[in-house]
């Protein structure tokens, strides 16, 4: 039986592992998803497509009832291991990704489906003591997340600011938000390294926003709620980041430099091999102001102010343009300046994935996802080679030509399967 049971969870891996960025393999992940999927659940979730599908699609798969498969995928979504979100007046479901997914998911939770202590010792060793988790999901381009800049920070420049460019933008075009626990500072608290900032901040958005609710993942609030939340972490000098796409909001974290797992990972590999795209704003110091008070120096999130021949300066290659700084500095010497060049966002989730697929050579995934076809697992390795021969691999690494491309791809009836996640996730 051990044997039978290592085998399926070595299945549910290579599964994850066909998604952007994929999942790094260690004793650590199956001890997690050992604890999140029952043995028979990590059997039929190796075989799920990587797009959304329908119950009746994944009946066809499993070989069960309608009325079975619906049960079996509603459970799943209820523990959070995959996401549900309604097409027309059906249901759709995809195999969550670890973030934004069922990593989160399984420590919102507040109901005792899962054994949060011993979740976050295990989370803590695979994505804080190993690097292999943090350096996937650093390595995909574009990034999977952005930082959000403190609005009242840019009072002076906001004729420069984009809509994509403000929580309270996406606050107020919601449709739907929810608050759930903060998944980083949860899992230090159960580590004994939890700081006082508040748990409670974690916001979802729109379809997402639906799921957690209905499965009591997450509860919904009010945008005026939603606003209060954000007016306090921008207060207690929490950095906003959130999906890097400029359509409508899925998640907003509150974040802090001692146990977002993010920002720990941007200072550990550097801005090179990051999980998160800049703000379009950037800090800068007037020296002839500055009181040298340190408050800059105490407070940047990422240790992007230096102290340099008693002054103190900004290092532009470093600095996410959050606006923390400027917010706490007490001469008004340090200010946010829209970057002269600013950072590539994506339409939406669609082109987002779509183009980290293409340059992390996993395209054919994408448009041959059925997992139980002999064609589609050799046409899907095809593809795969091909975008991952050296001249092809550099092309798609243009900017220009990978997002034409793109877009192509996205129009075409033909290759509508790689619309995935764009209303869900």
């Amino acid at each position: 039986m051990g044997h039978l049971t290592t085998k399926n969870y070595i299945k549910l891996q290579k599964r994850m592992d066909r998604f952007v960025p994929g999942i790094y393999d260690s004793k650590n992940l199956y001890e997690i998803l050992k604890i999140l999927f029952a043995d028979e659940e990590a059997k039929l979730c190796s075989v799920m497509p990587l797009n959304y599908v329908s119950v009746k699609k994944m009946a066809e798969i499993w070989n069960k009832t309608e009325k079975e498969a619906e049960a079996v995928l509603d459970n799943l979504a209820r523990k959070g291991l995959v996401y549900a979100r309604r097409d027309k007046k059906t249901k759709i479901f995809a195999l969550a990704l670890p973030v934004i997914g069922f990593f989160e998911f399984s420590l919102m939770r507040l109901d005792g489906e899962f054994d949060r202590k011993k979740l976050s010792e295990l989370y803590y060793k695979y994505i804080n003591i190993e690097d292999g988790f943090i350096k996937r999901l650093s390595s995909v381009d574009p990034p999977i997340s952005r930082v959000f800049v403190h609005e009242d920070t840019i009072e002076d420049i906001t004729s420069e600011v984009l809509s994509h460019e403000k929580v309270s933008k996406g606050i107020d075009n919601a449709d739907y938000i929810t608050v759930g626990t903060c998944f980083c500072r949860h899992k230090m608290e159960h580590l004994g390294k939890t700081c006082d900032n508040p748990q409670d901040v974690c916001l979802t958005f729109n379809g997402m926003a639906e799921q957690l609710s209905e499965y009591g993942i997450a509860r919904k609030i009010s945008k005026n709620e939603a606003h209060k939340i954000i007016d306090l972490c921008v207060k207690r000098g929490l950095v906003q980041i959130g999906d890097n796409t400029k359509d409508e909001l899925v998640i907003i974290c509150n974040c802090c430099s001692c146990c977002c797992d993010l920002l720990l990972g941007y200072k550990r590999l550097g801005p090179n091999n990051s999980a998160i795209t800049p703000s379009g704003f950037i800090a800068d110091i007037d020296c002839d102001k500055c009181v040298q008070c340190g408050e800059c120096f105490e407070k940047c999130p990422v240790d992007a102010i230096l102290k340099i021949n008693d002054n103190f300066v900004v290092d532009k290659k470093i600095c996410l343009g959050c606006g923390v700084c400027s917010r706490f500095c007490q001469s008004g010497s340090c200010e946010m300046k829209s970057r002269a060049e600013k950072a590539f966002v994506p339409e939406n989730t669609s082109e987002k994935i779509a183009l980290q697929a293409m340059r992390q050579g996993k395209l054919g995934n994408f448009i041959f996802d059925n997992q139980m076809s002999v064609s589609h697992k050799i046409l899907r390795t095809l593809l795969n080679f091909f975008t991952n021969l050296p001249p092809i691999k550099q092309l798609l690494q243009n900017q220009q030509f990978s997002l034409w491309l793109t877009r192509k791809l996205l129009k075409s009836e033909k290759y509508s399967s790689i619309n995935i996640l764009c209303s869900g996730l």
